[in-house]
């Protein structure tokens, strides 16, 4: 199941999530937590679900379909981040992909400013694993997140507060690609080429609903993450110009020749 908005350009959030679900032979369901009119130049309008909607999806699909695994993605407010943490734990949902989305590439805030307190303290306890991108590493923590010392430094910090996993993701730094993931013992490093393409729209949607398909059929965790490295890296790889802006990934790379 994805939690997350609807991208009506069909790059990132709920549309680029059930793609990626379908392709890897998963079932996808999904929570919609807002509506945005946007486009690869960039998100020009957001009309937020009302939470007691928010609500009543969550209750159809978790009182009927059982679900192996959840990813979530844009949360928007901090009542929406409550009732999300409130409902998981009560159906006691086995594997949680957390995401925390809190900026779009072109800079539009998709997470209030006063949730990212109550995503920390409500959501980040019950996660299997929590993907920051560099950038929401730094919010989340307070330390500037440059390199790959900082990136350690960040997934320790962000590891007190949960009893999951971190997986600090380095697609802008200098060089190689490289993710960082930490499970309060010891570092493994996911690393692939810098891939030189601008069209990197929804890469982190795509990748955090690849790990939780992949973990939600059985793979372990790390199984998980190697495989969903290998997606996203294909993705970014294939993607096409679409639109006058930044074109989203392509994850049907992962099947074509």
């Amino acid at each position: 199941m994805t939690i997350a908005g609807s991208d009506s350009s069909g790059g990132a959030g709920i549309q680029a999530d059930l793609k990626v679900i379908a392709l890897l032979g998963g079932h996808g369901t999904s929570v919609i937590t807002a509506l945005t009119a946007q486009n690869t130049l960039g998100i020009q309008a957001i009309f937020p679900i009302p939470v007691a909607f928010i609500d009543k999806q969550l209750q159809s699909i978790l009182s009927d379909i059982e679900v192996d695994a959840v990813k979530t993605g844009m949360l928007v407010r901090a009542d929406v981040v409550s009732l999300v943490a409130r409902t998981l734990k009560r159906f006691n949902v086995p594997k949680l992909v957390l995401d925390p989305v809190m900026i779009s590439e072109s800079g539009h805030p998709l997470l209030e400013e006063k949730a990212v307190q109550t995503l920390k303290d409500k959501l980040f306890p019950i996660a299997g694993l929590i993907t920051p991108n560099l950038s929401e590493a730094s919010v989340l923590t307070g330390i500037p997140v440059r390199t790959r010392t900082d990136m350690k430094k960040a997934a320790r910090v962000i590891k007190e507060r949960t009893r999951g996993n971190v997986l600090i993701k380095g697609g802008h730094l200098s060089g190689a690609a490289v993710d960082l993931f930490f499970d309060g013992e010891t570092f493994h490093e996911f690393s692939s080429p810098h891939i030189r393409n601008r069209n990197t729209h929804g890469t982190g949607c795509t990748l955090s609903a690849a790990i939780a398909t992949f973990w939600g059929q059985g793979l372990s965790l790390i199984e998980a993450l190697g495989k969903a490295k290998e997606f996203i890296t294909k993705a970014i790889a294939g993607a096409q110009p679409i639109g006058h802006g930044r074109g989203p990934t392509d994850p049907y790379a992962w099947i074509q020749k």
